[in-house]
């Protein structure tokens, strides 16, 4: 089976899209919040890796097209940010300071991590950037010497972990401010997190698509100067 799939160049693409959509058709159905379309997507392409026994650089032979989409598919998210300018330009200076707190919590906290577990320098140079769209973060990882595949992954959890508990938090911390609530789930899940925070309503995609952005540059900056402190 892995030599007739290595010779379709769509095969991995074909997989990725239906497996997908049927991860939405579950997720609808079964209308319970881990239920995330994309954790069981991933779940639904390793099975069918695993039992038809195809190894992974034949999946993405096909799988990788989707990917050059990654870059132009964020790019997209300045849309819903242009329709409520106005509500950026009279809170930027909020917004920028809560976005900064958020980078900074994640560059502290997987710093003290790390010395907790006593993890290899490698390993918290693949983890710094984890917070950040995965175009984004695959360019620091390699920057910081990490491993791009390990950073790939981590930003694939944390994503799908802010998606699936945002709403939970919200609702117990009582967050009821679209601003914050577009915020937090930008800075901390990135693009996976604003496709949550644009179920929940406009403004607040508006705001993570925002988040992410300027979450990157900060992180950008702010990783090359936490890496030196392990």
């Amino acid at each position: 089976m892995n030599e007739i799939a290595s010779n379709s160049i769509y095969f991995g693409f074909t997989l990725s899209l239906l497996a997908y959509y049927m991860g939405i058709i579950i997720s609808r159905k079964i209308k319970i919040t881990l239920c995330n379309p994309l954790l069981l997507s991933m779940i639904i392409i390793i099975l069918v890796l695993k039992i038809l026994h195809i190894d992974y650089e034949t999946y993405d032979n096909g799988a990788k097209y989707i990917t050059f989409l990654l870059t132009p598919s964020t790019i997209c998210l300045a849309v819903p940010l242009y329709k409520q300018y106005r509500i950026l330009k009279d809170n930027m200076l909020l917004i920028l300071v809560s976005i900064f707190a958020g980078v900074m919590a994640n560059c502290i906290t997987i710093l003290a991590l790390t010395v907790l577990f006593r993890v290899d320098h490698v390993l918290y140079a693949s983890l710094l950037p984890k917070s950040i769209t995965t175009a984004i973060a695959m360019g620091v990882s390699e920057e910081l010497q990490g491993i791009p595949a390990v950073t790939v992954m981590s930003v694939i959890l944390t994503g799908i972990f802010g998606s699936v508990i945002s709403s939970l938090l919200f609702k117990l911390l009582r967050i009821k401010e679209p601003l914050a609530q577009g915020l937090a789930c930008g800075t901390a899940a990135h693009a996976i997190g604003t496709a949550k925070a644009l179920e929940i309503g406009e403004i607040q995609g508006a705001m993570s698509s925002l988040a992410i952005i300027v979450t990157g540059i900060i992180t950008v900056i702010a990783a090359p100067i936490f890496i030196n402190f392990l």
